[in-house]
């Protein structure tokens, strides 16, 4: 049997800078996989379906229409079809609010997952990041407590039997990007390297003071220019300072809170480390797998509605 053949459907993660796509078949068996550099931030509207077809060409076969579900921000109002966002508490998927996005290529039928909304207490949004949610309550269906799920705008997600209750999202990693690349910081800060202690001070120093942080970060260019610390004790402290003021502002939902983080080994390791230093114990989850679970969980409740 050809690969076109052992195709059953196409799995999407469609971001703001990559793409990611996993070709799957019957039971969840996972055929291929491919990525690239082909995020939303390059794309006009006209360029989404030539896009998508450039990387799974060789799984389409003539002979039928494949499904091809997507998340992420590929269901903004700017970009291949405005999907309207689900408002919490709510499961983090539900077939009924899934959209189809208009395709010209007879072998595909795209479907888009929304993403989630809040009012109250903040006004909030996500997209993707659901699909990671509904992906890890696959496997632990009765978590209560919050996910802790770092990145580029970190989430801190309270979910209860099975829904998301609230969640609360902080730029932390964009923040960390643009003061290590673009400010004065620049120079003073290594792109590489770490050191624990400058870490845990700034940590330390962010939840105690988090009115300071402003202050200290500039210290770090001061310390740079006198000689008094490394650039990799600079990176370190800077992550600190930041993740400290990330869990100053979120202390009601760590507190007394059963906690897991989702991310990226390296990155859930630093959160996890951060936790630990106000004596909270936090499971780390690699996030890579729970997208693709996600979407497999979408998948099939997507046929069990056309049923």
């Amino acid at each position: 049997m050809s690969l076109q053949e052992k195709t059953e459907w196409i799995a999407v993660d469609w971001g703001q800078t990559r793409q990611r796509v996993w070709v799957m078949g019957a039971g969840g068996n996972l055929l291929a996989e491919r990525s690239a550099d082909q995020g939303m931030e390059r794309l006009t509207r006209d360029g989404f379906e030539t896009t998508l077809l450039a990387m799974i060409e060789d799984f389409l076969s003539d002979a039928r229409t494949t499904p091809v579900l997507c998340s992420g921000m590929v269901g903004s109002a700017e970009d291949w079809a405005e999907v309207p966002f689900q408002a919490v508490p709510c499961a983090p998927q539900s077939a009924d609010s899934f959209v189809s996005a208009r395709t010209g290529d007879a072998r595909i039928a795209v479907t888009i997952v929304p993403g989630l909304s809040q009012t109250s207490p903040a006004p909030d949004l996500m997209r993707g990041e659901e699909t990671k949610i509904a992906g890890f309550l696959q496997s632990s269906p009765k978590f209560d407590g919050v996910l802790v799920m770092p990145g580029t705008h970190s989430k801190w997600v309270h979910i209860s039997a099975e829904e998301v209750v609230s969640f609360q999202t902080f730029l932390t990693g964009e923040l960390y990007a643009l003061l290590a690349r673009q400010s004065v910081l620049r120079n003073a800060v290594a792109i590489g390297g770490w050191d624990d202690a400058a870490f845990e001070s700034g940590v330390s120093e962010a939840i105690s003071r988090p009115e300071s942080v402003a202050a200290k970060l500039f210290s770090l260019q001061a310390e740079s220019l006198l000689a008094q610390g490394t650039p990799e004790a600079a990176r370190a402290r800077l992550s600190g300072l930041l993740i400290g003021m990330e869990l100053a502002a979120t202390r009601p939902y760590w507190l007394g809170q059963n906690l897991t983080v989702l991310a990226a080994p390296d990155i859930g390791k630093i959160y996890a480390r951060a936790l630990s230093l106000q004596g909270l114990q936090a499971p780390v989850l690699d996030s890579a797998p729970l997208v693709r679970e996600g979407l497999q969980t979408a998948y099939e409740a997507l046929t069990a509605a056309k049923d």
